[in-house]
C-alpha cells in the first residue's frame, strides 16, 4: 500500500464521536435511574439507541452500552484503560475487597480466589449444598403458599459460610444473624451518594458501621482460631487459603484485607444466587411444560434441561442489571465513540437480554433457547472480562443442586397468577412477592 493510499484510507475513517447525550436535567435523570433502572434504560434506548450518555448524581457522565460487539470491547479493554466503576461496592465492603482493587492487585486476588470456585474444588461443595437444601425444606408447609426468597437466602448463606470457614460454630451463628440485614441495608444505601458522616447510630450509615464493627470482631476470633489450629497448613477452606497466601514480595494479606474479602464472598456469594433461585421458582410455576420436564429429569442423573432453564432464568430475570467500568486513561475508543477520562461505562444487562436480535421473542420464557446452543455474547448475567464474577461456576452449580433436590423431594404446583413484578433491593432485583410457591412432598 502506498503512502498516498494510506493517507486516503485514514482520511475516509470517521473521527470518533461522543455518544448521544440524554437531554434531561441531571436531577431528573438521577431520580428516574434510582426509581427504576430497568424502565429508564429501556425507555431511553428507544429514543437514543443502544449507546447513549446519561448524567446522574453519584456517577456523573455515564455511557450506557447495549450493543454486543461494543460490550465485548468494553469487557476486553485493558485494565490500565478501564477500571472498576466509581464509586462501587467497596464503599461498603472495604478497601481490601476485590471490588476496590485495580490492575495487578486485582489480577493477583482473582488468581488466588478462582481455583476455589472451579473444577475439583467444587465437588466438595455439592454435598454441602444438598445437605443445606434438605435441612431448609424439611419445614416447608404442604399445600400452602409460601415465599421462597428467605429459604433460598438461608440455603445459600449457610453453603457459602461452610465453604469459607470449613466448619460450623458459635461465630457462624452470629454471622447468620448479621449478614442478611447488613446486605439488605448496604444494597439500599448504594442508591444514594455516600455521606461524609454517619449521622448517628440510628441512621442507615450508623447501623452499617455497627454491623461492620460486630462483623470484624467475629472474623478476628475466627482468624485467631484458624491460625492456632494444628491442621492449619492442611485446611482447604477459603479462610485458611487467604491466610496462607502471599504476594510476589512474600508478604501475606493483612487481617483487614482478609476481613474485607471474606465479607465480599459472604455478601456477593449468597444474595444474587438466592434471588435467582426465587425467580426460578416464580418462572417454572407459571410454565407447566417446563416444570413437568424438569421434574422428570430430576429423577435421573441428567441436568441438561435444568441447566438450560437456569440460563433462561438468568436471561429473562437478571438480578443485576448492569456491569460498570470507569475510564482511567485520557480517553477510550469504543466502536465509533470516544469517551473521555472520568466518564463511566455501564453495560445494560437487561437491554442485552431483551434484544430480539439476540433472543427472538425475548418476553417468552423458553429454556429451549439453550438446550442446543451455548449462550452468546449477549448473555452477560455475570458481567465479563477480568471482572466477571469469580464465583459464577459455583453459583451455577449451587442453583443446579438446589433445584434438583427440591424437584426430587417435592411436587411443585403450577399457578395461573400474573407474573410477579420486579422489586429493587438496591443492587439486586427480586420478585415483588418473593417468589411464591406451593409444594407437596413426594
Amino acid at each position: 500500500m502506498t503512502e498516498a493510499s494510506t493517507i486516503d484510507r485514514e482520511a475516509d475513517t470517521p473521527e470518533p464521536t461522543a455518544p448521544p447525550l440524554v437531554a434531561l436535567p441531571k436531577l431528573a435523570q438521577g431520580i428516574a435511574f434510582v426509581a427504576s433502572r430497568r424502565w429508564t434504560t429501556s425507555r431511553l434506548a428507544k429514543k437514543y439507541g443502544k449507546v447513549y450518555t446519561i448524567n446522574i448524581p453519584k456517577f456523573g457522565y455515564t455511557v450506557v452500552v447495549a450493543d454486543p460487539d461494543l460490550t465485548r470491547q468494553v469487557f476486553t479493554t485493558s485494565t490500565e484503560i478501564l477500571g472498576n466503576i466509581q464509586p462501587n461496592l467497596s464503599q461498603q465492603l472495604g478497601p481490601g475487597s476485590v471490588f476496590a482493587l485495580e490492575r495487578n492487585e486485582h489480577r493477583h486476588r482473582r488468581k488466588l480466589l478462582a481455583p476455589k470456585f472451579h473444577g475439583k474444588a467444587m465437588i466438595q461443595y455439592e454435598q454441602i449444598i444438598e445437605e443445606e437444601t434438605l435441612r431448609e425444606c424439611s419445614s416447608w408447609p404442604e399445600g400452602q403458599q409460601f415465599q421462597t426468597m428467605e429459604p433460598m437466602m438461608r440455603i445459600t448463606l449457610n453453603a457459602i459460610l461452610r465453604a469459607v470457614f470449613g466448619a460450623d460454630g458459635a461465630e457462624l451463628n452470629v454471622l447468620r444473624e448479621l449478614i442478611p440485614p447488613w446486605v439488605v441495608l448496604a444494597s439500599l444505601t448504594t442508591r444514594v451518594p455516600q455521606p461524609k458522616r454517619v449521622y448517628g447510630r440510628f441512621s442507615p450509615w450508623g447501623r452499617l458501621k455497627a454491623y461492620r464493627a460486630r462483623y470484624d470482631e467475629v472474623i478476628a476470633l475466627l482468624i485467631d482460631k484458624a491460625l492456632a489450629a494444628p491442621d492449619f497448613e492442611d485446611r482447604t477452606d477459603i479462610l485458611a487459603l487467604l491466610l496462607r497466601s502471599t504476594y510476589d514480595d512474600g508478604t501475606t494479606m493483612s487481617r483487614s484485607d482478609v476481613s474485607d474479602e471474606l465479607l465480599t464472598l459472604l455478601a456477593a456469594g449468597h444474595e444474587t444466587t438466592a434471588t435467582t433461585l426465587a425467580w426460578a421458582f416464580e418462572r417454572i410455576t407459571r410454565h407447566p411444560q417446563v416444570l413437568s420436564r424438569l421434574a422428570e429429569e430430576a429423577q435421573t442423573e441428567s441436568n441438561e434441561y435444568r441447566q438450560a432453564t437456569i440460563l433462561e432464568v438468568q436471561r429473562s430475570r437478571p438480578v443485576i442489571d448492569f456491569a460498570g467500568r470507569h475510564v482511567l486513561a485520557p480517553y477510550v475508543d469504543i466502536g465509533p465513540y470516544r469517551i473521555p477520562q472520568g466518564h463511566s461505562l455501564v453495560v445494560s444487562i437487561n437491554l442485552m437480554h431483551d434484544d430480539p436480535a439476540a433472543f427472538p421473542s425475548p418476553e417468552r420464557f423458553d429454556p429451549e433457547r439453550f438446550t442446543d446452543a451455548k449462550p452468546g455474547n449477549s448473555w452477560v448475567p455475570y458481567g465479563g472480562g477480568t471482572r466477571r464474577c469469580v464465583g459464577a461456576a459455583f453459583a451455577n452449580m449451587e442453583m443446579d443442586i438446589v433445584l434438583r433436590t427440591v424437584l426430587r423431594h417435592f411436587t411443585i404446583e403450577t399457578t395461573t397468577a400474573p407474573n410477579e413484578k420486579w422489586h429493587s433491593r438496591g443492587v439486586a432485583s427480586c420478585p415483588k412477592n418473593n417468589g411464591l410457591m406451593t409444594v407437596r412432598r413426594r
